[in-house]
């Protein structure tokens, strides 16, 4: 149980290398589909999720050079613009552990210990030396394109990305004004974008986030698979979430309320509960 409480905690450890700020233009860009490049990258943003909200049954797993191991089952909950829960469970419906990213930052409550942490994005970016967003947290879970600096993607934006051909997939690419690279791989035949990383410029370190085996949810494809790792750090470690039962719609409480009685601990506490074992 501690070791599935701690995972749930690394999809949001490994994204604080997400950073968020101003974007730039592009230049012209090559047909794909039979589409120009403008027109393709409209294509992209229409299909991205209209939903307001999602919710669904993650199954958790680690992958380390030592191999892939099931850490557990988790719900996901995600209220676009407000707040995204990864709740565990897993004995009775009683729930063990619950985190929580809002637009305001992270709450993280242990309820075995009764114990949580809650931090705004302000602590975190000071002690992290970066500008985390949830809206760039918010488009990742969603697999949805984010332009930095903005709320949502919208047709309009086409212009901020650069577009190019790789490996069979178009690659589209924006640069905040800071060191960071955004660069969205998708397919060209069906629109579908397949990984989002967001690199830090003349270095091999970058955040990867992968999406497969997309399926048909109501009005959208969406994957049922998500595959995050760091890459460059010599040691690859990645967190796997495979989700069913996904539905779109439906109504909880978007915010949590810490009961009166738990301890308040800080964010080093916070990350030794995230990546210890």
């Amino acid at each position: 149980m501690k070791r599935l409480i701690n995972y749930i905690g690394l999809v949001v450890a490994v994204a604080l290398v997400v950073s968020c700020s101003s974007s730039r233009k592009v230049a012209r860009t090559p047909m794909i589909g039979g589409l120009t490049g403008t027109d393709y990258i409209e294509k992209v943003i229409e299909l991205s999720p209209v939903w307001q909200s999602l919710s669904g049954k993650v199954t958790l797993s680690l992958s380390t050079p030592e191999g892939v191991s099931k850490v557990g089952s988790a719900t996901l909950r995600l209220k676009r613009d407000e707040s995204i829960q990864l709740s565990v469970a897993p004995l009775l419906g009683i729930e063990m552990a619950r985190l929580e990213i809002s637009p305001d930052g992270i709450l993280a409550l242990d309820r075995l210990n009764k114990r949580y942490v809650q931090v705004s994005f302000e602590e975190v970016n000071s002690w992290a030396h970066t500008d985390l967003s949830f809206a760039v947290l918010q488009s990742l879970f969603l697999n949805e394109l984010f332009v930095p600096g903005k709320q949502r993607v919208a047709v309009t934006d086409a212009g901020d990305f650069r577009v190019s051909l790789a490996d069979g997939r178009a690659v589209l690419e924006t640069q905040d004004s800071g060191q960071l690279t955004y660069r969205f791989y998708t397919s060209t035949d069906k629109g579908w974008l397949e990984e989002s990383n967001i690199g830090l410029a003349d270095t091999p370190y970058s955040l990867q986030w992968k999406y497969d085996a997309f399926q048909l949810l109501k009005d959208r494809f969406f994957p049922e698979q998500m595959y995050v790792t760091i890459q460059g750090t010599g040691k690859q470690v990645g967190v796997g979430m495979e989700f069913s039962r996904l539905n779109v719609g439906g109504n909880w409480e978007a915010r949590t309320e810490v009961p009166s009685r738990y301890k308040r601990v800080q964010v080093d506490e916070l990350l030794k509960m995230l990546v210890s074992k």
